[in-house]
């Protein structure tokens, strides 16, 4: 049965209209970008088939890349793409929050856009958020990929980088593609090696992240391991 044959109180749109975005589910929201479904489904019915190809999980569907949205049957280049569009819409929007303001004003906004960013790539990513002297977003610069099981990061290079940017402070975050947040001993050697070495140049080390699929981010600052 289409959607638009559907009670008014069960339809996606007009229960976001009268509840709120929040009342309805991830295959409800994915829906309304849908907008239509295809021959025998509706697009409630496609979105679900969507998101049961990437496991059920919404943060897998934010990395996916076009080819792969665009090859399950009813999706498409054109629907594929407004996806996408959406997401980096979101991914935007979080970084303008931080580039505003304060990133310790909004703590959940850093977390949130690491998720988005880092959480389920399949490689392992060490990065940098630089800040200047009011803790505001400069620009997250990807500094090194490594492997699924490793990484390798250079001082000097953080400190060029940091240099070049004019930065006062920096947050350090890295991804584990294995899903587990706990950091290991080289996490810890590197996060103090790196503050020491930034310290040199007056380049605060404020925390460092490590992002585990869609957990909230591990932070070193709050375990008390900077």
């Amino acid at each position: 049965m289409a959607i638009h044959d559907w009670p008014d109180t069960e339809r996606p749109r007009e229960r976001l209209l009268n509840q709120g975005a929040a009342a309805l589910s991830d295959a409800e929201l994915l829906a309304i970008f849908l907008r239509s479904g295809v021959r025998g489904k509706s697009a409630v019915d496609l979105a679900r088939e969507l998101l049961a190809a990437f496991d059920g999980n919404l943060a897998k569907l934010t990395e996916a890349t076009l080819d792969q949205l665009a090859s399950i049957h009813g999706i498409g280049p054109a629907k594929a793409a407004q996806l996408q569009a959406a997401l980096e819409l979101a991914r935007r929007a979080l970084q303008a929050r931080m580039t505003e303001r304060d990133l310790f004003a909004s703590p959940d906004a850093v977390r949130d856009w690491l998720r988005l960013k880092l959480g389920n790539l399949p490689h392992e990513v060490f990065g940098a958020l630089w800040l200047d002297a009011q803790n505001r977003l400069i620009r997250y610069e990807e500094l090194f990929r490594g492997t699924l099981t490793q990484t390798s990061v250079y001082p000097r290079e953080v400190i060029k980088s940091a240099l070049s940017h004019n930065a006062a402070a920096v947050i350090l975050a890295h991804n584990h593609p294995s899903g587990l947040a706990q950091p290991s001993r080289a996490d810890e050697t590197l996060t103090t090696t790196l503050k020491q070495a930034l310290a040199q140049v007056e380049v605060k080390v404020l925390d460092h992240f490590i992002v585990a699929g869609n957990a909230p981010p591990l932070s070193f600052a709050e375990r008390g391991l900077l």
